[in-house]
């Protein structure tokens, strides 16, 4: 009886800890440096609290609450479905822009599993799961947003070279690739260092819980 009640209480603990989480990543999603016209923002370390529920708590609780927390920003960004032409690019936008690009967080926990180095397992493990979801934008960027008017004036305002001898789907994957990481790189630097620098001074906040 003590040990039902005893798991009872340590899964309640670990859905409170989740909320909160998916709460502060929501927050911190808010403040941002926007960067891109269609989408496209540098937030504070918004990624960070869900990667830390997948260290602590593992794959199953570290994809739960990775996906909760895409529910949340795909209703914030409910709007875009506006710009879709078809139900299958809304379909499309709905998994790669939002369900699979922020669920994908939650495997920080399972990558950094096997390092040996617990300070090399959360870096790698940071970054790797900032370019998952940069891997499901740049797909988005060519399946679901592919506009070769847009994409050969916007790469030409940035100076690209030797675009008007591309192909239109070079054009347009080499765009969304382009595009995605102006953002998407800084952000999964930052998030990776702050992980790290969190690391060395708390390690305690990765221990399970």
């Amino acid at each position: 009886m003590m040990n039902h009640m005893s798991k009872s209480y340590s899964k309640t603990r670990t859905l409170v800890e989740g909320a909160l989480m998916i709460a502060l990543s929501t927050v911190l999603s808010m403040i941002q440096i926007p960067l891109m016209p269609h989408g496209g923002s540098i937030t504070l370390v918004s990624m960070l609290p869900i990667l830390m529920m997948s260290y602590r708590h593992g794959a199953a609780w570290g994809l739960f609450t990775a996906f909760v927390n895409s529910l949340i920003q795909f209703v914030q960004g409910i709007d875009n479905l506006a710009y879709c032409q078809t139900l299958g690019a809304q379909i499309g936008c709905v998994l790669l822009d939002y369900l699979l690009a922020f669920t994908v967080l939650g495997l920080a926990g399972v990558i950094a599993k096997p390092f040996h180095s617990r300070l090399a397992g959360i870096g790698v493990s940071a970054f790797a799961v900032c370019l998952l979801r940069y891997l499901c934008s740049f797909l988005s960027g060519y399946i679901v947003w592919k506009d070769y008017d847009y994409a050969f004036s916007w790469m030409s305002e940035i100076g690209f070279g030797g675009i008007a001898s591309m192909s239109e789907n070079a054009l347009c994957w080499l765009y969304s690739a382009v595009y995605n990481a102006t953002y998407m790189v800084p952000e999964a630097v930052i998030t990776t260092i702050a992980a790290v620098v969190l690391f060395k001074a708390a390690p305690k906040l990765f221990e399970q819980g």
